[in-house]
């Protein structure tokens, strides 16, 4: 299964990416994170449905000193998945 997730909120400036990249690996999920130009963070996650749920739930709860207000979830096809590699954050260099 692969999702797409924006989060919105105070995300940006508060260890988010790092966050996400710390769950997405723990719990063993291919894919990428990064910050958007309209200061959201945005996730493309591939794993096993239960895996996304809980990467999810981790989003809605966010980072210390992050504030989420919203996640949007779009399921996307699985062959969206097939050039996922080990999870990483995207422009953090």
């Amino acid at each position: 299964m692969v999702c797409h997730y924006l989060v919105k909120g105070r995300v940006q400036g508060v260890g988010f990416r790092w966050f996400v990249h710390q769950e997405a690996a723990e719990i063993g999920l291919r894919g990428w994170v990064r910050n958007t130009d309209q200061g959201h963070v945005e996730i493309v996650a591939a794993g096993k449905p239960e895996e996304l749920a809980e990467l999810k739930d981790a989003l809605r709860k966010g980072s210390r000193g992050s504030r989420v207000d919203a996640v949007e979830e779009q399921e996307l096809v699985e062959s969206e998945g097939a050039q996922l590699g080990p999870f990483e954050i995207e422009g953090a260099w």
